[in-house]
């Protein structure tokens, strides 16, 4: 019963915050005027409480000795079965209401969280005051911008743009009048700035720009926690779950920020050069009224903050004169010690990602855990020592206990108390309190009643993958050690028995029993554990099994322990504190390399498995994990075959299904204007034939903002996404858009068509993926006559000579390329590279199929569940295209059209040149789809020539020349058509 309520709590808790957003309640019905959260909480262990304690009462026995047998029997019947029934029907209502407590608590934390969040995107002047350290740096150099979670108050709207110096001398009023008249002053409420209240949470995002002032951006790194200052932003909502479809990598960035209970996220604009509390203006007036205004946790744990700002600051000296790599190993060291990642770039996070031990640069249980343990170990034998007569009154395990409760809660608020720390403190608490009582309680009962206390105190944590992966490893952990005790005491047996007999091989046995126990831990967890990851994350890194064998050990004998004396004596002795820092930066470099190298070798680059994973899989494998997590002989191992079997059908069935059918998926790709898709074609030969299809759609007619993508970002987003589809090689990739990095000379052009799109990003990308995926042709708009060079500049970059080469075709009006079996075949019918003008070499490519490809928008966070492309027109022109691709179904012939046109005389070229090839296609392809983008430069004139049926775009905005065709009569018979001129 206990676990049995306990994870109906946690699970109809997830489903209240999953259909939470869908659900409006009466306008009338304020669950938060009716009970709070805390008080709910309290409620709810009060419940618990009272649900333990009768479920432990039993119905006394009666004294059968001294009556009849079978009057006492009767008697006892009698009197046990009201109580034994009543006892059922107390327990049944508590647990009734603790489980639907639970979910009203969900409900009523979602109703809070709406009442504060932003809504409509707004730009405004507030009073922002930082909240604990930022998650990154700003530094131009790199490319980082700066994020940092703040309050902001008394918001006012923004009529004009405010310099720095404007918000100085709004600062200066600020300080001269008192705050609480100034603040009401303000109404919120107005047309101009539509809040709910008065005090928001935002994350906020400062990115370089060129034409900005960098240095008023740069100046923000020197914010600490809990400083004041009156900036102009540019506040917007938060992203919906819904958009997490659209996000190339699947991450759902609205749970990410619902978890840290952000209400929005806001642009800086401007910032104000003076601080509201800064000392030397007001004398430290303001700034104690700030404090008073705080309770004593919070101004606790800004103190905390600011040492660890203070920390960051001491790692950051002199950050530019260091290499790269040097700048790593301290980031990574700063992160171990404290948890600030700040520092950490984005090819280091990949590194970790990509060798599995992420999860070493967050502070787990095993950080403060250590601590703990070592301080508590030092304060009992300076005890034992000086002050033994101590334990007269207070036992050593219970100095031992408090010792080691004060260090957890300390280090785990100096490292932010995110859950695996705030779950190893609470544990110890915990434990040491079932100790003290005698509560027959195990371990496993305080891990499942703590999980479920984080979840009533925050039900917003349950969308943190932090928590799902603390409370489960911790869970397997202390189930191995269960399983393992027993079989741990014979091993040590047979040990000792060797030891006597062989002395001479008693070290090698040992270690061998080390590694062997260490590898089956690892073995063990990295299976029990893949589902949830794969489920929380949609991949994981093979690597983890094996690097986690030495990473594990380093990092926690090593690395942590020098890095945790590194940081006690950096607040007596800081010169001993910076040669420790050394070692281990030096300790942490070597690592860096020797992770490079170990995962850059050719013959294991195949180190992610993607493989789909929903609840029902998860499922299947918790059933076939269940014999072996309960008690030895509960349940037959042989059980575990059923499941098992069915799990690996499914996962293959799932793995096939992309397969099957021939589809084109649309990736997204963080660009509205950068577009892939991916062609898989089943054939026979071969299990289907991969096409990868790049194009950027940007007009050089007119201007547009230049892309914020990077080569890096975009062929790792690819990758993933390749990989989560089944693709591990390509037959081809087609970059639809000519590059002028790769012409041989750049040819000038009329002020209307400037080079307005001469970024190398697609060819770089193209040059990446090679290096990660088989591909066997590359199809490149324009002139590519550098590729040669360009690629040999890319393996420079690289410092790498075994990338493999690949060469570079034109795309170009009449190149085919046709499968063995001529079930499909592709074709460019634009791009002409002989003419001495960018504007026309453009390749629109056309893919004739026997079979009707279906058109998918990828999405990532299950691609299983990926839905059809819809046409983004008029209903009248759906139901006029419906009714022609119902009446042109018979013909198994059809066309998909995958546009890239970025100036209307790539058209206008077709209409002169190839417009006569369309009457010989006539019959044989009847069903005709365009997909393209909603910039496109194409004619409706085109369209009706060519026969279409349906119109698609990328980014799912309607093309205004397809509007016309709003009914069937519309589109013309191409035999009776004359050609456009």
């Amino acid at each position: 019963m206990y676990w049995l309520i306990g994870s109906l709590i946690i699970i109809l808790m997830m489903g209240v915050l999953a259909v939470a957003d869908d659900v409006v309640l009466p306008a009338d019905l304020s669950l938060l005027d009716i009970v709070g959260t805390s008080n709910m909480s309290l409620a709810l262990i009060i419940f618990a409480t009272i649900l333990l304690v009768s479920a432990q009462f039993n119905i006394p026995s009666i004294d059968r000795h001294n009556v009849n047998k079978n009057t006492s029997n009767s008697i006892y019947r009698h009197t046990k079965l009201p109580f034994r029934l009543i006892r059922y029907l107390v327990l049944a209502l508590l647990a009734a209401a603790l489980v639907i407590g639970s979910a009203l608590q969900a409900l009523v934390t979602h109703q809070q969280a709406e009442t504060t969040e932003i809504t409509l995107p707004m730009r405004v002047q507030a009073l922002v005051r930082a909240e604990g350290l930022s998650d990154s740096v700003y530094d131009a150099a790199t490319d980082s911008g700066y994020r940092q979670v703040a309050v902001i108050t008394n918001i006012a709207p923004l009529v004009a743009e405010l310099t720095p110096q404007e918000l100085a001398t709004k600062t200066s009023n600020y300080l001269k009048v008192d705050r609480n008249s100034l603040s009401s002053s303000y109404d919120v409420n107005s047309n101009e700035v539509s809040l709910k209240v008065s005090e928001h949470r935002i994350l906020l995002n400062a990115y370089p720009r060129k034409s900005a002032n960098d240095s008023q951006f740069a100046a923000l790194n020197d914010l600490q926690p809990g400083d004041e200052i009156f900036m102009s932003l540019a506040l917007a909502p938060l992203a919906t779950s819904e958009q997490a479809v659209n996000n190339p990598t699947g991450f759902d960035s609205y749970r990410w920020l619902r978890g840290r209970h952000i209400d929005g996220v806001a642009n800086i604009l401007a910032v104000s050069p003076t601080l509201v509390n800064n000392n030397e203006i007001n004398d430290g007036k303001y700034s104690k009224q700030s404090l008073d205004s705080d309770s004593y946790l919070q101004r606790f744990r800004t103190r905390i903050d600011q040492g660890r700002w203070r920390l960051r600051q001491h790692f950051y000296q002199d950050w530019s004169a260091q290499t790269t790599a040097e700048q790593q190993a301290k980031a990574v060291t700063l992160s171990l010690l404290t948890g600030d990642r700040s520092l950490i770039n984005r090819d280091t996070k990949d590194l970790y990602q990509l060798a599995g031990i992420s999860h070493l640069l967050a502070i787990s249980g095993t950080h403060v855990l250590f601590l703990a343990i070592v301080l508590a170990g030092i304060v009992v034998l300076l005890f034992d020592r000086n002050c033994s007569a101590i334990y007269r009154r207070i036992p050593r395990w219970q100095v031992r206990w408090w010792v080691m409760i004060g260090a957890a809660f300390i280090y785990a608020l100096f490292t932010g108390f995110d859950v695996p720390a705030a779950r190893t403190a609470w544990m110890l608490l915990a434990i040491g309190f079932v100790r003290l009582t005698l509560f027959p309680i195990s371990t496993m009962h305080v891990l499942l009643a703590l999980a479920v206390l984080m979840a009533w105190h925050d039900p917003y944590v349950l969308w943190q993958a932090g928590y799902w992966l603390s409370f489960i490893a911790v869970a397997l952990l202390l189930k191995y050690d269960d399983t393992s005790y027993e079989h741990q005491t014979t091993a040590t047996t047979l040990y000792d028995d060797k030891q006597r007999t062989r002395i001479s091989n008693a070290l090698s046995s040992h270690v061998w029993q080390v590694f062997k126990r260490v590898f089956k831990l690892q073995f063990w967890l990295f299976l029990t554990l893949l589902p949830v990851t794969l489920l929380l994350f949609g991949k994981a890194s093979l690597w983890g099994l094996f690097i986690n064998l030495f990473a594990i050990g380093l990092f926690g004998w090593v690395i942590v322990p020098l890095n945790l004396l590194a940081g006690l004596c950096y607040l007596l002795v800081p010169s001993i504190a910076d040669i420790l820092w050394v070692i281990i930066s030096t300790i942490v470099g070597h690592l860096h390399d020797l992770m490079s190298w170990l995962t850059s070798l050719p013959a294991l680059s195949d180190a992610w498995l993607y493989t789909p994973v929903n609840i029902a899989i998860l499922s299947m494998a918790l059933l076939s994990a269940l014999p072996w997590l309960l008690p030895r002989g509960l349940l037959s191992r042989w059980l575990t075959l059923p499941p098992l079997t069915l799990l690996m059908m499914t996962v293959y069935a799932n793995q096939q299904s992309f397969v099957t059918i021939p589809t084109l998926y649309i990736l997204p790709t963080g660009d509205s204007y950068i577009t892939a898709a991916l062609l898989q074609y089943p054939t026979v030969n071969e299990d289907s034939t991969n096409w990868l299809f790049l194009a950027d759609h940007r007009p050089v007619s007119t201007r547009t903002m230049p892309s914020s993508l990077t080569a890096d970002k975009l062929a790792t987003n690819l990758e993933q996404q390749l990989g989560s589809l089944s693709v591990d090689k390509l037959e081809s990739i087609v970059i639809q858009s000519s590059s002028d990095g790769l012409t041989d000379t750049l040819i000038p052009d009329d002020k209307n068509t400037a080079n307005t799109k001469n970024s190398d990003l697609l060819p770089m990308t193209v040059a990446q993926l090679n290096d990660r995926l088989p591909i066997s042709q590359y199809w490149q708009a324009g002139r590519s006559d550098r590729w040669s060079t360009f690629q040999q500049a890319y393996k420079t970059i690289r410092q790498s000579e075994d990338t493999p080469t690949i060469s570079a075709q034109r795309c170009e009006q009449g190149k085919i390329w046709e499968s063995a079996n001529d079930e499909f075949s592709v074709q460019a019918i634009t791009g002409w590279t002989e003419i001495g003008d960018t504007s026309v070499w453009d390749c629109t490519i056309a893919l004739d199929t026997n079979l009707p490809i279906r058109v998918l928008r990828y999405n990532a966070a299950d691609p299983l569940k990926s839905l059809p492309a819809n046409s983004p027109v008029s209903p009248q022109t759906q139901i006029a295209t419906s009714q022609l691709t119902s009446k042109q179904s018979a013909s198994s012939q059809s066309r998909l059209i995958l546009n890239a046109d970025t100036h209307q005389r790539v058209w206008q070229m077709w209409s002169l040149l190839c417009s006569a090839d369309m009457l010989n296609d006539d019959m044989l392809f009847k069903n005709r789809r365009w997909l393209g983008h909603s910039a496109s430069q194409i004619t409706a004139d085109v369209i009706n020539y060519q026969g279409i049926d349906e119109v698609i775009t990328y980014d799912s905005n309607p093309l205004e020349v397809a509007l016309s065709l709003n009914n069937i009569d519309s589109i013309p018979n191409v035999e009776t058509t004359n050609p456009p001129k």
